[in-house]
């Protein structure tokens, strides 16, 4: 389900330099992540963009989700 979920997610070059956009759309991941991270709600991005979707959101949300889980935390040494 959750790689389906991800087929939202589009990767073009030729669209918005390459960054992960909604299905193609001119409406990149980061810009959803930024606007709710600012408090814009889901109401109001349905409101600002007319061809999102809510899942458009939600599959954003689980895109970053997804990146940060594959992200790998190295201890640094404090030089004491």
């Amino acid at each position: 389900m959750k790689s389906q979920q991800l087929e939202r997610i589009k990767v073009n070059p030729e669209v918005m330099v390459g960054k992960p956009t909604i299905r193609g759309l001119r409406i990149t991941v980061e810009q959803i992540l930024k606007a709710l991270a600012t408090g814009i709600t889901h109401q109001e991005l349905l409101e600002d963009y007319p061809e999102l979707e809510n899942e458009d959101i939600q599959v954003a949300l689980l895109y970053a989700a997804e990146l940060v889980s594959e992200e790998q935390v190295f201890e640094v040494g404090t030089g004491a």
